[in-house]
């Protein structure tokens, strides 16, 4: 299915996603002591990378098969900057998977057999985008106010606790009723501890990705090597830079516009469903 939607975008596409599949490059199988979660793992420039998931064969797992090959096929076309400048600045770092994860799943809704199936899938798409923007976005202002409150001074557990719920609180609505417990949810987000602020990669990636494809679907012809070309750019570019060929400018308010319209227009689908 991934390879398929990759191919479809472009044969290039999959024909360096291949490998990953023939040559064993993907550790897929759920084993005791496996850690949960997956990710795509570069080694060095000279060397393939390799992609870490449990696939127990749910359509969430495809999707997770697709954004982490994103990252691998990204991790072996910017290899050509070397070690140096190949690794890709975090607003740029989920590009490639969060794109082939929206090729795979346009391909998986186009072949939907009936409302119920695209209903699904739709509303697992939704669901994820919100995870992937709000809730990100959410887990970001977590992080900045976490950090200036320290600066002022140590914090108790209790404190970090009280920051942690007055953001989920702002984030998510009177609709939530939180469980007890909640409250020390921060500290099972490895983000935060391992790679800070790493989390406003997933939500500034996500609104690029949408706009993104929503040149795609305008039909840019020379889209395809626009974006290999950008992918290519390692982290040797600004994203400033690897946009413009595209017409976008992410300091542009309505550049974000045209991301959020396309999960607002899925949300429109999916209320319409129920009428």
């Amino acid at each position: 299915m991934v390879l398929s939607a990759y191919a479809d975008f472009s044969p290039e596409m999959a024909e360096i996603a291949k490998p990953f599949f023939t040559e064993g490059w993907i550790d897929a199988a759920v084993k005791p002591g496996k850690a949960p979660g997956a990710f795509a793992h570069p080694t060095v420039t000279t060397v393939h990378p390799y992609v870490m998931l449990n696939y127990l064969g749910k359509p969430r797992d495809v999707m997770t098969l697709a954004h982490e090959l994103g990252h691998g096929v990204h991790q072996v076309l910017a290899a050509g900057q070397g070690e140096l400048l190949s690794s890709t600045p975090l607003t740029l770092a989920e590009t490639a998977s969060v794109f082939g994860e929206m090729l795979t799943f346009r391909k998986l809704l186009s072949a939907a057999k009936t409302q119920q199936d695209r209903k699904v899938l739709l509303a697992g798409k939704v669901e994820d985008m919100i995870n992937t923007v709000v809730r990100q976005i959410a887990f970001y202002d977590f992080e900045c106010k976490l950090h200036a409150a320290r600066a002022e001074g140590e914090l108790t557990p209790g404190q970090i606790n009280e920051i942690w719920m007055s953001v989920q609180a702002e984030s998510l609505g009177p609709i939530f009723e939180f469980m007890d417990g909640y409250e020390t949810f921060w500290s099972y987000i490895p983000h935060f501890v391992h790679s800070p602020f790493y989390v406003y990669a997933y939500a500034f990636g996500d609104g690029l990705v949408n706009a993104l494809y929503a040149v795609y679907e305008e039909g840019d012809p020379d889209f395809q090597e626009k974006y290999f070309d950008m992918l290519r750019a390692g982290g040797s570019k600004h994203h400033k830079e690897l946009l413009a060929p595209f017409g976008l400018d992410a300091s542009d308010p309505a550049f974000w516009d045209k991301g959020l319209s396309m999960i607002s227009g899925m949300i429109d689908e999916l209320e319409a469903m129920e009428d």
